[in-house]
């Protein structure tokens, strides 16, 4: 019986939570005006205008890549760093670094707002004000400890006995970390991956403030800004909406067990 309850339950929530972007898909394939009438039915037909209106005069091709470059992009250079940094945070032993840790940890919990003007200066006197680099390095402050936090947990959990064994067969500890941990660590790389990657596509704060020009603004700026001249055009923002949601929800469903892996072992102990 508390089986049967709890499965009804989740059926419940899962309706609740699927309800509005139901409605979202079948909005966007409405006409406009059938947005605005509460009378109207499903009489009035589904058609692809908005799609077709988005990508032909909107140019929303752009936006999403210059988001796929961008997210890609930050999500490969956090790795870069993170993997290496995490594999000293959980192997090494050295001093203050249960500090370094909870300071790591408190740079992805900072406002991002409280910094966009200082990094706005800086980004200005290096020329990188509406440039894809631009947008990278930003993200990447709050990328990493993210990446980090994640990945020192994952090597925690890794048996030293291993490396120690190739120690013993010859190796250095650099070749031991690259050919035993890292491949071990793999499903773990996957997971952070996928993580960096949605912080990136969704992140709206860096990407309104360091950018100008339509054909670098990323997915939500776009969808933002998105403006008719005589109304608002909910239909075209709608269909936006959901295209920017298609690779998102796409990779979560397909790697959501490895997300909540990751989620859960990033609470690491010191």
């Amino acid at each position: 019986m508390m089986a049967l309850l709890r499965r009804v339950a989740m059926i419940g929530v899962l309706a609740l939570w699927s309800l509005p972007l139901c409605w979202m898909v079948l909005a966007s394939l409405r006409p406009e005006s059938a947005l605005y009438d509460a009378t109207a039915t499903a009489s009035t037909g589904f058609n692809w205008d908005h799609y077709g209106a988005l990508f032909a005069e909107r140019r929303f091709w752009q936006p999403v890549v210059t988001s796929i470059v961008v997210a890609s992009t930050t999500t490969l250079l956090a790795l870069l760093v993170a993997v290496p940094c995490a594999y000293a945070m959980a192997r090494l032993h050295f001093r203050f670094k249960r500090a370094l840790m909870a300071a790591v940890l408190a740079i992805s919990t900072f406002p991002q707002v409280s910094i966009v003007p200082s990094l706005f200066l800086i980004l200005r006197s290096l020329g990188l004000i509406d440039t894809i680099p631009g947008l990278v390095l930003p993200y990447l402050t709050f990328a990493m400890p993210l990446a980090v936090w994640l990945m020192t947990g994952f090597f925690r959990q890794l048996p030293a006995d291993l490396e120690e064994a190739a120690r013993l067969d010859g190796a250095s500890r650099l070749r031991a970390a690259l050919e035993v941990a890292v491949p071990l660590a793999a499903p773990a790389i996957a997971t952070t991956a996928i993580l960096t990657f949605l912080y990136a596509w969704n992140e709206f704060l860096f990407a309104l403030s360091f950018t100008v020009s339509p054909n670098r603004q990323t997915v939500p700026v776009a969808i933002v800004l998105l403006q008719g001249r005589y109304q608002v055009p909910w239909g075209q923002i709608l269909a936006a909406a959901v295209v920017a949601s298609v690779p998102v929800a796409v990779v979560v469903l397909t790697f959501q067990r490895r997300i909540v892996k990751g989620l859960t072992t990033g609470a690491v102990k010191g």
